[in-house]
């Protein structure tokens, strides 16, 4: 990440997947403790139970590892660029790269269904190619599956279009993408024809309100066009 980031006032969103991630370490280590004491004196009589109780631990434990392993920031919102930040890495699209920003939504019979996810369309699905991680474009091809099940369902996807493309992937410029990138581009080619967006931020990923949180893009992309000028 570029030192760009920091000479330009930047409102900074903390992702609360990471919130209590310390508070369950402790209590996994806790109720792993006081299990094991227990243990001791009472594990011919309740061995299941207490074989249940260290199984919850490590959960436990392992959930709270997981949480402190996410970035301390998910989002810097500059007056030029959106930056996303994950554990595998991080995108960054100027506000004009981005056509639309909304709340990832399907209408299923006469109801609508929102998602939890805030969807990004982009001008030019090139926009993102050059300004991807590999790490984390290979990650999000896993982690969309969620957004590539639901399209198959209702639907809006075939089964062979919900496939993992790893053929290259061509820029309208003739340039050719390959690897991880390429399979990334491929999947949200996909995902913009059933969804209607081409990049996914998680629910989990800021600090406030789903809705307030569209609000809060939409005024920065608007307030970009004034600080271009200037």
């Amino acid at each position: 990440m570029t030192a760009e980031i920091y000479q330009q006032p930047s409102i900074i969103i903390k992702p609360i997947a990471k919130h209590n991630g310390i508070f369950l370490c402790f209590s996994g280590v806790l109720l792993l403790f006081i299990t094991f004491l227990s243990a001791q004196y009472f594990w011919q009589m309740y061995r299941i139970s207490y074989i249940f109780m260290i199984l919850l631990s490590l959960v436990i434990i392992l959930i709270g590892v997981v949480k402190l392993f996410e970035p301390a920031v998910s989002l810097y919102l500059t007056p030029s660029k959106i930056i996303f930040n994950h554990r595998y890495g991080h995108w960054q699209l100027t506000w004009q790269d981005i056509q639309n920003i909304n709340l990832v939504s399907e209408v299923v019979g006469l109801q609508r269904e929102e998602l939890p996810y805030v969807g990004l369309r982009l001008v030019h699905i090139d926009r993102i190619a050059k300004n991807i991680s590999v790490r984390l474009a290979n990650r999000l091809i896993h982690q969309q599956k969620g957004l590539i099940v639901y399209s198959v369902l209702h639907q809006l996807m075939t089964i062979e279009q919900a496939q993992i493309n790893f053929e290259p992937f061509y820029l309208p410029n003739g340039e050719v993408i390959k690897g991880p990138i390429a399979a990334f581009l491929h999947q949200t080619e996909q995902l913009s024809r059933a969804l209607g967006y081409h990049l996914f931020l998680p629910a989990d990923s800021f600090d406030r309100g789903i809705e307030e949180f569209v609000s809060l893009l939409k005024q920065c992309k608007t307030a970009s066009a004034t600080y271009q000028d200037n």
